[in-house]
């Protein structure tokens, strides 16, 4: 979606047109977005969010997102990931102008502004769609029919609905969250692999094993002996699933 970047290069601007659409994808490192102009829908795995201009998200490492640019098309600024990433993902900002003026001396310096001049975060529509992804990021063993069956809606509703809300089936979205948690539990808890697994909702450690192998190209055991990879480096890397 974007060029690599360093600290000492101009932050990467990018335009949108009216219509255009972006499917789903993922990127390998983290980055932050700020829209300056415009307005687009994304929906990831952060949840779905309608942005304009002064919104910003912090994409972190491996999330996937498919984007929307509706009737205005859009104009959005990617600056690195800063280190220390807020807690909500989506938020607008108290003054953009200041951030795209920091952004034309040092990416970096205008990634921390953006942080600190976080006014107020974003929350999703809140449509069933919503609601279902907010339900699988919380609990990854969720049982579709069950949950259907709940909200009064058809199994094969749920699964066209969803899928044209986030550009990916229920299920899919569920097998990225549950992989997107063990890669970023695994350097940290001291559960062994085995009772991590079930613990996230995986049938046993081969399935978390093929998940996180997936999503990362490295077994959960390399990723126990080391940090995961550092989010704060712009990286044009994506793969599509």
């Amino acid at each position: 979606m974007s060029e690599p970047m360093t600290a000492t290069r101009t932050a990467a601007r990018q335009r949108f047109t009216a219509a255009a659409r972006l499917d789903r994808h993922r990127h390998v490192t983290g980055y932050t977005a700020v829209v300056v102009a415009g307005g687009y829908v994304e929906a990831g795995d952060s949840g779905r969010f309608r942005l304009e201009a002064g919104s910003v998200v912090f994409h972190r490492a491996y999330e996937a997102h498919a984007d929307h640019f509706g009737t205005t098309g859009a104009v959005i600024l990617n600056l690195p990931l800063p280190a220390a990433v807020p807690e909500v993902p989506v938020g607008l900002l108290r003054d953009v102008d200041a951030v795209v003026r920091m952004a034309e001396r040092n990416s970096i310096a205008a990634a921390d502004l953006a942080v600190s001049s976080l006014m107020a975060p974003l929350a999703s529509p809140g449509d069933w769609p919503d609601l279902l992804a907010a339900a699988l990021r919380d609990n990854p063993s969720l049982g579709l029919t069950d949950w259907a069956e709940r909200m009064g809606l058809a199994v094969e509703t749920v699964a066209r609905g969803f899928k044209r809300a986030y550009g990916v089936s229920p299920k899919r979205y569920r097998a990225d969250v549950r992989a997107l948690q063990a890669w970023r539990l695994i350097p940290r808890s001291t559960l062994p692999l085995a009772q991590l697994a079930l613990a996230l909702g995986f049938t046993d450690q081969a399935h978390m094993t093929r998940d996180v192998v997936a999503l990362t190209g490295r077994t959960p055991g390399v990723l126990r002996r080391g940090p995961p990879r550092p989010e704060g480096q712009l990286d044009s890397r994506t793969t599509r699933r």
